[in-house]
């Protein structure tokens, strides 16, 4: 047993996977950014990205599903060639679904990108956007020189679009802190953000998520060169809350990675820890081929049994506990 899962047992918690509601897709690790806390290790030269075919083969599976939510994310998912075709596709399904988009903000500035925020706007796609502080030493130092201008700019851009402001034009932010210690309390954080946004930019948004930096990926290796990974890690131990299980991504999310690959959620994503199928199965026998690795088998079961949780998973998962 590992510690984590020690730890869940001293409070008589067993995780298991919830009926699913949201895809999360990650269509690659190209970025305008090099973030030093980056959990997928992102940045400009990076060549994964999604292609058409793999596109293809998500949105032919989810035209079959009830899953209402598609989360894109990245690297800076806008960058994939085939991001705006993506984001069409998903939402000419029926029935409707919500779309999210995982935005660090300045690839809204960036050249060739002029006309991204009224794409995004057109579709009413929501926007979670990073935003690691309300100052801009800590956004610099977090995600490079000038980054904290350029944000500012692209959120009044966004206000203009009357995202944060318009019920169907939902603009949120997400805080995470800039080295080795634990976010402070979410709403009384979210109260700063909007207070010094509003009064110093004239910005206002919806909500602020805080999250804790996983160490994986480039943070990872930042603790690791500093020697702080196993005082990190008692942290996360020591400040475990067990009322943050019930919102755990991983209990209502599939994850696809840029080669189609399927986990349960991004961060076991970066980590490789793959749901290993060779392929999906539907109903009408069709077989929708993508490229995953490893053996047929999640938790002891079959292909098709599997297939089918993808589509009603309420027993299924019942019965699988999650990996952790």
């Amino acid at each position: 047993m590992n510690r984590f899962a020690a730890r869940l047992a001293q409070d008589n918690i067993v995780l298991r996977h919830a009926r699913t509601e949201i895809l999360q897709v990650n269509v690659g690790k190209l970025c305008n950014l090099t973030c030093v806390h980056c959990h997928v290790n992102a940045g400009p030269k990076r060549k994964e990205i999604m292609t058409r075919e793999t596109i293809e083969r998500i949105i032919d599976w989810l035209a079959k599903t009830d899953i209402r939510i598609v989360d894109f994310t990245g690297g800076a998912p806008e960058m994939i060639p085939d991001f705006r075709h993506f984001v069409e596709q998903v939402k000419a399904l029926q029935p409707s679904r919500h779309v999210i988009d995982r935005c660090n903000l300045t690839i809204l500035l960036e050249p060739g990108y002029e006309d991204l925020p009224d794409f995004l706007a057109r579709h009413r796609v929501e926007i979670i956007a990073s935003m690691p502080c309300y100052t801009p030493d800590n956004v610099n130092a977090q995600r490079g020189e000038g980054v904290f201008d350029e944000s500012i700019a692209a959120l009044q851009l966004l206000n203009s679009l009357g995202y944060g402001i318009e019920p169907q034009l939902p603009l949120h932010l997400v805080y995470n802190p800039v080295r080795e210690f634990l976010p402070p309390v979410q709403a009384e954080l979210e109260a700063d953000y909007k207070r010094e946004l509003k009064e110093h930019f004239g910005i206002v948004f919806n909500k602020l998520y805080t999250i804790t930096n996983l160490p994986i990926g480039r943070f990872a290796a930042y603790l690791r060169h500093n020697n702080k990974l196993d005082e990190y890690m008692e942290l996360l131990i020591s400040a475990f809350n067990p009322v943050t299980i019930d919102g755990l991504m991983c209990r209502n999310t599939i994850s696809v990675g840029w080669r189609g690959e399927v986990y349960d959620c991004d961060f076991n994503q970066q980590l490789d820890m793959h749901v290993n199928l060779s392929a999906l199965r539907f109903p009408t026998g069709k077989r929708l081929q993508l490229p995953f690795r490893g053996n047929n088998n999640v938790c002891g079961h079959r292909d098709d049994e599997f297939v089918s949780s993808l589509i009603s998973p309420d027993s299924f998962f019942d019965r699988c506990p999650n990996r952790v």
